[in-house]
């Protein structure tokens, strides 16, 4: 038995210590072990506290209670039998019950590090509350360490006060006989004492929560109330000037031994928690504030919604009124020609099959099912451009290939981005690619491909090998290398995991990981490197653990690298004053029943992170210098993360202003866009985000998923909210210059099943450009705010009210329903609204797709509505031409589609390039004018020819006519779409010849 506790205990150990020794292994390897000794230390530190800080006092009660208990007591035989059964383990408990104690509060207590961390290096935010004029970081900072020393210890006595009681009363030092109470002088000092520093330490406390009151959730704001300035916190002043005199009443006691005078003293502090805590507040609240509560309570809202404004960065938000007209009229865009070229169709939620179907070209290649959204450099012009990571998915191998030897060591990586022009499309509504491909070709240059770290990269993967040794890792489909199956094969040349070159490291990582084939393989040599903790977030969490990390990882192609970009908050829920709100409620749009330890009331976006998708290098910017808690980090962490000035002028021209901080930002700006206290108790001009028009509008909407990381790692995954997401685009906003940004829009706050009006009352937008200005240096408006408010008296329509406008148009209606004959679903995407033209133009792309397998969305319509007026042709161009009395003023991106031309430099996107043996199905490798080979008119002069044009120009006009009918028939909505095309570009062909035979 012994020898199995024995072997036991050392397999326990040994797993522990290859946890410990593969986690330093890791961090070493990235450069951040400061990180992880850090922790450890921190967190042992803590550990050996708690455990002393509870195991000695609990210890010193109980044998104080023993060595002073009464030698010649005379026990009743029930205690007697107790002794004697106590007696033989009397050592062991006496050692053990502490023992037991102090692990857990030692447990308890080192999970508390970062707290401990952040107070030792706090930094002052030079800012003071205004009921006590404390510096913010008091609260943020001070306020719970000490709040944490007073409850511990409070446990920590009230534990050795039991602790020495039950000794006293085993051992006979206290005794009950009928009404009477015995106890021994020695018992009597030390449960005397031990109650004076517990009840000490409750007027400590008692102290310490009138600060607390500044943070505490109210139901009409966060911090104190007039009542609680006025009634709660003086109380608690007096309430603690009570227990300092009780305390000193129980050591008056444990002196002369009289404990009637600590009793009543007792017996008076809880009457005056009863009356002072309890009735008088109530009394306050009900009877005076509460008849004139608008009154009473404007004061402290003001407190409330400046704080807010402060906690959340939006103090600065530029407000201006937008008196917008609902009438189109013709040329109305001149002056926003830049916003509409650049309007984005393709849409980043659709668009992924559309991806997967055309670029993926092998099934263990996968997209995300929602691409990101971007801005490059095209030939000298900046593009808004939709992008993916072409990823490895292993889950797509077949059942021969599913193997544990190709999954750890040959299908090791993902291949290239793919990137279609955002405002663009082919005539058969297909992307038009400025980066396709495998290898990739196109607008993004010459870039290390191979993607090592991706958000979808195998748990593992063993990689590298000697110089001049066989490639085995696959790299993509070549067509061209017989030796390899027709794939093309690489070996890994990077600095990305720790090294498996010898036996010791094999077998921790084999313990680590429970598979006997990284010990075993032959696969594994001298130079083998192991990657794991792939995914971006998830490195960037585990080197900075005291941030909270955006959910989206985005990834752009920077100094010939894919970079994967990571935005990192430092939060707060201590922030005098400042609304309190659940973090994960806000980043989704839900309001959840149920208690959230997300709660927060200050944030800032302090950190951009980058991730090398080849080498997994992670790299930390601290991009707010002027935030406290970041400044408190870097004294805990000073060399964990580079300056801005460290920035590259190519990574700056990629970073963004971040959603989930922006989602924070609108929640609050919804309510705290009203200063005036007045106004914002009444709530008569409180607005909320809308609900996602399209919701349930599409075929086959499915539910979706958000993950969100905290502060320290955990993650809790919600069903994705029905709000209307911000959309990034290139735009103007009034009084603003074009730029990069992000958006949103507000409609009245309402409560459900009322007779809403969804209706604008504010569009939020911010500059999420940070480039332009050279390396190290942040655009001078990046994260500028802009609100626009409308008129109360206008009636602009909203998302909800413009997507019913098009939903019930009868001509709309029609032109769908025949869409979706057949196999075929009609997708609505995006809808987008822009400040242009002097009122709101609404832009929806309407894609199509086949229910077939195989089938992909392309992009055959678009609706447009400015007031109440709408438009829904084959192209943006005209439908704004159309909008606008025949001409809109200015032309849009996906001009020359109609007419087959396209417009960009990529393809259409599916020509392959190198990959002959893509195998894809449904790849779409039609060509870009595929379907609009039509003629385009007569062109030459003379009756005759002309004549003859005219006369083609019929002839092809009835072929595309029957041939749409033809593929209507067999349910084949791509090739009528190709014939519908086909037939309009007839018609105008025809229209041109007829007009040069009349001259």
């Amino acid at each position: 038995m012994v020898t199995i506790i024995v072997l036991a205990a050392l397999v326990i150990g040994f797993f522990i210590f290859a946890s410990l020794y593969t986690d330093y292994a890791w961090f070493s390897q990235l450069g951040f072990q400061q990180v992880l000794t850090t922790r450890w230390i921190a967190g042992t530190s803590m550990f050996i506290a708690g455990f002393l800080g509870m195991a000695v006092p609990v210890y010193v009660s109980i044998a104080l209670a023993f060595r002073f208990r009464p030698v010649y007591a005379k026990l009743n035989s029930q205690l007697d039998r107790y002794q004697q059964v106590i007696e033989p383990l009397r050592r062991a408990v006496m050692i053990g019950i502490p023992v037991v104690l102090g692990v857990f509060a030692g447990l308890s207590t080192a999970g508390r590090w970062s707290m401990v961390l952040e107070y030792f290096n706090r930094t002052s935010f030079g800012k003071t509350d205004p009921q006590f004029g404390l510096d913010i970081g008091f609260y943020v900072f001070e306020l719970p360490f000490w709040r944490a020393i007073v409850a511990y210890s409070s446990a920590v006595v009230l534990i050795a006060g039991i602790a020495a009681l039950a000794a006293c009363y085993l051992y006979g030092a206290l005794r009950f006989g009928g009404r009477e109470v015995r106890i021994s002088r020695a018992a009597r000092i030390q449960l005397a004492v031990t109650a004076a520093v517990y009840v000490a330490l409750q007027g400590v406390s008692l102290w310490l929560d009138q600060y607390a009151a500044l943070t505490k959730d109210n139901p009409l704001i966060t911090g104190a109330q007039y009542t609680d300035v006025n009634a709660v916190i003086p109380g608690r002043e007096i309430m603690a000037g009570i227990a300092a005199i009780v305390a000193v009443l129980f050591v008056v006691t444990a002196v002369i031994g009289r404990w009637r005078i600590s009793i009543v003293g007792t017996g008076l502090l809880l009457v005056a928690a009863i009356v002072i805590g309890g009735i008088y507040p109530w009394v306050v609240q009900r009877l005076q504030v509460k008849p004139s509560e608008r009154t009473y309570e404007s004061a402290y809202i003001e407190r409330n919604i400046k704080a807010t404004r402060d906690a959340y960065d939006v103090a600065d938000v530029q407000e201006q009124n937008y008196d917008a007209t609902t009438e189109a009229s013709s040329g109305a865009l001149a002056q926003d020609a830049q916003t509409t070229a650049n309007i984005r169709l393709i849409d980043p939620k659709i668009v992924s099959d559309t991806f997967s179907q055309l670029q993926q070209y092998r099934q263990y290649y996968q997209f995300p099912k929602e691409l990101d959204v971007d801005r490059y450099d095209v030939k000298g012009q900046t593009e808004d451009t939709v992008i993916a990571v072409r990823d490895i998915d292993l889950d797509g191998l077949s059942a021969q290939a599913n193997t544990q030897y190709n999954r750890t060591f040959v299908y090791t990586h993902g291949f290239g981005v793919t990137a279609a022009y955002g405002n663009q499309r082919a005539s058969d509504g297909k992307p038009v690619f400025l980066e396709s491909g495998i290898p990739s070709n196109g607008a993004l240059g010459d870039y290390q491909e191979r993607v090592y770290f991706g958000e979808t990269s195998p748990p593992y993967s063993i990689v590298g090998g000697p110089k001049g040794s066989k490639n085995i890792e696959l790299d993509y489909p070549s067509g061209s290398d017989d030796d390899n199956g027709g794939n093309a094969t690489t070996t890994y040349q990077g600095n990305g995991g720790p090294s498996l070159g010898n036996f010791f490291n094999r077998l921790v990582y084999a313990a680590k990981f429970q598979s006997e084939q990284i010990l075993l393989s032959n696969a594994v040599n001298k130079d083998s490197q192991i990657l794991y903790d792939r995914d971006p977030i998830q490195r960037v969490q585990k080197v900075a653990p005291y941030l909270t990390l955006d959910s989206d990882a985005y990834p752009a192609v920077v100094d010939h690298r894919i970079q994967w970009v990571v935005d990192g908050y430092t939060t707060s829920n201590a922030y005098p004053y400042s609304q309190s709100q659940s973090l994960s409620d806000s980043i989704n749009g839900t309001e959840s029943s149920t208690f959230r330890t997300d709660q927060v009331n200050y944030i800032r976006n302090s950190v951009k992170a980058t991730v090398d998708a080849y080498t997994g290098k992670v790299t930390l910017y601290a991009w707010d210098t002027q935030d406290p808690v970041l400044k408190t980090w870097q004294k805990i962490f000073p060399t964990s993360m580079q300056p801005v000035s460290k920035m590259s002028a190519e990574l700056l021209d990629h970073v963004r202003y971040p959603t989930d901080l922006f989602k924070v930002q609108r929640s609050i700006l919804g309510t705290y866009h009203v200063t005036n206290a007045n106004s914002f108790y009444s709530g008569d001009d409180a607005w909320n985000t809308p609900q996602e028009p399209t919701s349930g509008t599409n075929d086959a909407d499915t539910a979706d998923t958000q993950t969100t990381t905290n502060a320290l790692g955990t993650q809790t995954t919600s069903n994705r909210s029905n709000l209307q997401d911000p959309y990034y685009l290139t735009m103007k906003v009034p009084g603003q210059d074009t730029a990069y940004s992000l958006y949103t829009t507000y409609i009245p706050q309402q409560s459900a099943g009322a007779n809403n009006r969804n209706v604008l009352t504010g569009y939020l937008a911010v500059d999420s450009d940070a480039g332009g200005a050279g390396k190290g240096e942040k655009a001078r408006n990046y994260g500028k705010l802009t609100l626009l408010t409308m008129p109360k008296t206008d009636n602009i329509p909203g998302p909800a009210q413009v997507q019913n406008l098009f939903n019930g148009d009868t001509t709309v209606s029609q032109e769908l329903n025949i869409l979706k004959r057949g196999n075929s679903t009609v997708k609505q995407g995006n809808l987008l609204t822009l400040p242009v033209g002097g009122g709101f133009l609404y832009v929806q792309p309407v894609y199509v797709q086949s229910t077939s397998s195989g089938s992909y969305p392309l992009l055959q319509k678009v609706l447009v509505a400015f007031g109440d007026k709408i438009a829904f042709e084959d192209t943006l161009d005209e439908a704004l031409n159309s909008l606008f009395g025949g001409d809109s003023g200015a032309t849009a991106g996906d001009q020359g589609a109609a007419n087959g031309s396209g417009s960009g430099s990529g393809d259409s996107g599916s020509g392959d390039t190198g990959s002959g043996n893509s195998g894809s199905s449904g790849s779409g490798s039609t060509d870009t004018g595929s379907g609009a080979s039509g003629s385009t008119g007569g062109s030459s002069s003379g009756g005759a020819t002309d004549n003859a044009a005219l006369q083609q120009a019929l002839a092809d006009a009835k072929s595309a006519l029957q041939d749409r009918q033809d593929a209507y028939a067999k349910n084949d909505l791509v090739a009528a779409a190709e014939a519908d095309q086909r037939l309009q570009e007839a018609i105008q062909a025809a229209t041109e010849a007829e007009g040069v035979c009349r001259l």
